[in-house]
């Protein structure tokens, strides 16, 4: 007898099914839409190169369209890093609101360090400067929970700039007026 069964000889191996009219349109239509896919994408490399290898945006939406002015300025201090110099500048715009008009009046802010976080004011009196001392530990706070904690540290507050240097027939030439004779 033979060593197979009676069920595995009636078996005949299988035959791959040849592809018929139907399948035979999908794969053609695949393969027609993939090479006018690469044409496509051939075409607009030879367009992106005449134009001088710029696109122009099309229907939707995408990163080459124009931004409005603030959302490119914004986008433009969050790529480089400016979010802390930026608030303190728009601190400086704010002044008045956040010190109050009456001092705004006589303190106003010349510039701050990033590295040291120090404000540096300007009064237009000793007095004001005197009073501004005594505020800053409150303004440093007031000013760290609108920019976020830390982002400054001190308040160098300036009095004001004396008089400039005149020069005229009864100054000694090289000197620095009263202040030679201390030291």
């Amino acid at each position: 007898m033979n060593e197979h069964s009676g069920a595995e000889q009636g078996r005949q191996p299988a035959k791959t099914a040849e592809p018929s009219g139907v399948d035979l349109a999908r794969v053609a239509l695949r393969a027609a839409k993939e090479q006018a896919r690469a044409r496509g994408a051939a075409a607009q490399q030879k367009k992106q190169v005449r134009r001088g290898g710029s696109l122009r945006s099309g229907a939707r939406a995408d990163g080459r369209d124009p931004l409005p002015l603030g959302a490119a300025i914004n986008r433009l201090i969050t790529e480089r890093g400016w979010e802390k110099p930026a608030a303190v500048g728009g601190v400086m715009g704010r002044w008045p609101q956040m010190v109050g008009p009456e001092v705004a009046l006589h303190c106003e802010p010349q510039s701050y360090d990033e590295d040291a976080r120090v404000l540096t004011v300007q009064c237009d009196s000793t007095a004001w400067a005197t009073q501004l001392r005594l505020l800053a530990p409150t303004l440093v706070a007031r000013l760290n929970d609108d920019l976020g904690q830390g982002t400054v540290k001190t308040i160098k507050v300036l009095g004001p700039g004396g008089p400039g240097r005149r020069y005229g027939h009864l100054r000694a030439p090289g000197s620095r007026g009263p202040g030679d004779t201390y030291g």
